[in-house]
């Protein structure tokens, strides 16, 4: 305990954040920056500052403009016991997912190259698979330094791959889910584009420079879905024990995914009622019409569908363009 919060972490200086002095200049930053509209914190390293500290900290902060205090996630990386876990310093703030993002590396990529895991290991996710609760937890794919791991992590690089990761991880209700876009690098030292005088240059996404991620339309029709589903309890969880999963979200909303290299056609209960709907993954044209593919379900919930591979299909009750089918 006392080399992980008062050392100096690789080579850097260690605050001393147990004073009064350093707590109240690093409140005094964060109350300015709170002034300003920020709304929350993103706290580097906070298993190298440690519970009190950070509480201190934080219990000097003002309320945001909605009459809040800030959100405050904590980056603890996995691997030490008791007080150092990331499950230790949940009392602290919410911590960032990044076991859960290993576990979903796993999931997405492992299969079929080195025919270990699948998606289907997804059914059980969260409390069950080791990780942090999911109400206290900052979940992701990726985020600006996992990107540049891709041995242990997604990221942009895995293309199609990353996306449906995000749209799962969307759909599946764990944590709060935060998308993250990058820039296009070669080497994991590589600076974001930037102008000759070295300033970063602003984000364009008609560049090839930027990823934008967060503007796919799967992605941008999932945070929907997970918006209008909210805490909805998952039912109806289907597996093609390979890589193809399905589940409802209570009654409001039903998605599949398709983490395989072919087509799958699956016959499953969605728990809503009769009608067809609009799968807003492919919709076009979100808002005015339905302007992509449609799905059937019977009278009974059931729904007969093809997912494409490395694809999704998703709608929710609000999604039902007529009652009949």
């Amino acid at each position: 305990k006392l080399q992980v919060f008062k050392c100096n972490l690789v080579g850097l200086e260690d605050l001393r954040t147990e004073t009064d002095k350093v707590q109240d200049t690093l409140a005094g930053y964060l109350n300015k920056l709170i002034g300003y509209g920020v709304s929350g914190f993103r706290v580097d390293a906070a298993k190298h500052i440690g519970q009190d500290d950070l509480d201190a900290i934080y219990s000097r902060l003002h309320k945001t403009k909605d009459g809040v205090k800030p959100y405050w996630a904590l980056e603890v990386f996995g691997g030490g016991p008791g007080i150092l876990s990331p499950e230790a310093f949940t009392r602290s703030g919410d911590v960032l997912g990044l076991d859960a993002a290993k576990q979903m590396q796993a999931a997405f990529k492992s299969y079929p190259a080195a025919h270990i895991g699948s998606i289907a290991t997804l059914e059980v996710f969260g409390r069950g698979s080791g990780l942090t609760s999911s109400k206290k937890t900052m979940s992701f794919v990726t985020n600006h330094d996992t990107d540049r791991n891709p041995g242990e992590y997604l990221g942009h690089k895995d293309g199609a791959t990353f996306i449906l990761a995000n749209e799962w991880l969307l759909a599946s209700g764990y944590g709060s889910p935060q998308v993250y876009s990058s820039f296009e690098w070669d080497t994991r030292d590589d600076s974001p584009p930037a102008k000759d005088n070295g300033l970063i240059t602003d984000a364009d996404c008609t560049s090839k420079q930027w990823t934008c991620d967060h503007r796919d339309h799967g992605i941008v029709a999932m945070v929907k879905w997970h918006n209008y589903v909210g805490n909805a309890k998952r039912a109806n969880f289907y597996t093609d024990d390979a890589n193809v999963i399905a589940f409802s979200k209570d009654g409001k909303g039903w998605a599949a995914f398709n983490n395989g290299t072919e087509a799958k056609q699956i016959h499953v209960q969605t728990g809503l009622p009769k009608g067809t709907y609009c799968d807003v993954i492919h919709d076009k044209d979100p808002g005015k019409g339905c302007d992509g593919p449609t799905v059937v379900v019977n009278s009974t919930g059931f729904v007969t569908i093809t997912v494409a591979a490395k694809d999704a299909v998703a709608f929710t009750r609000a999604d039902r363009i007529s009652n009949l089918n």
